[in-house]
Formats: C-alpha cells, sequence, structure tokens
C-alpha cells in the first residue's frame, strides 16, 4: 500500500478547451473490470481486513481516516492524498470522526509516480 500527497506542481496544464488556470495529472492506467465508489464513513467506522480484490485507489474527499496495509499498520489519510492497494493485498480502512472518499478499482491497475510517496507497506 502506497500513499502519495498531491502537489499542484505535479498536473500539467490543459492546453485544449479553451482551458485557464487548470491542471491535469494522471493517477495511473488500467485495464480490466473496474468499478467506482463514493464510501462514507460515519464516527468510528470501518471497511475490515480483506483482500483486495482489484487495484485501488482511495481517495478521501472530506473529512479524515485511516488505511492499513500488509504489514497491519495504519496509516493517517486526509483529502489531497491517495492511497493506492495492489491486487491480492490485505487491507482495511476506516475513520474515527467521519470521512467521505471516492474508491476506484480496476482489475489490472498501475499508478504513475506523480507526487511523493508518504507512506508504504509490502502485501
Amino acid at each position: 500500500m502506497r500513499i502519495y500527497d498531491f502537489d499542484p506542481r505535479a498536473g500539467q496544464p490543459v492546453p485544449i478547451f479553451q482551458s485557464r488556470a487548470a491542471q491535469v495529472a494522471e493517477l495511473g492506467e488500467g485495464s480490466g473490470e473496474s468499478h467506482a465508489f463514493l464510501v462514507h464513513f460515519e464516527r468510528g467506522g470501518v471497511i475490515g481486513p480483506h483482500l483486495a480484490e482489484f487495484g485501488q485507489l482511495f481517495a478521501p474527499m472530506e473529512g479524515t481516516g485511516w488505511i492499513e496495509g500488509g504489514d497491519g499498520m495504519r496509516h493517517a489519510i486526509r483529502p489531497g492524498q491517495v492511497a493506492f492497494v495492489e491486487r491480492g493485498e490485505m487491507h482495511a480502512k476506516g475513520s474515527d470522526g467521519g470521512m467521505t472518499a471516492l474508491m476506484i478499482q480496476i482489475r489490472d491497475f498501475t499508478p504513475l509516480r506523480l507526487a511523493v510517496r508518504r507512506a508504504q507497506s509490502t502485501p
């Protein structure tokens, strides 16, 4: 499991569609079955330990929480960060105070290195 902090300098300007003051940062690429979810954790909410059936991006949008990787250690996560969980990795996630997150699952997913890695564990 890896957690990335996003830096606006990691993005690229959008040169089309009469765009201005807008940047995009590609998160990764993949293929195969995919799913996108909004996940809401109430105070004390948890999705318990389980094996990831897909490569997974987990991006908090509101509130703060934690994600636990294969090493069993909890890592804090907040808006502006995204966690990548590898397919087959044991993981869990939750929040003490409440959190809403975007979760994207792609069968064969490879994240791109676009920000500084903050925390890592292995499956």
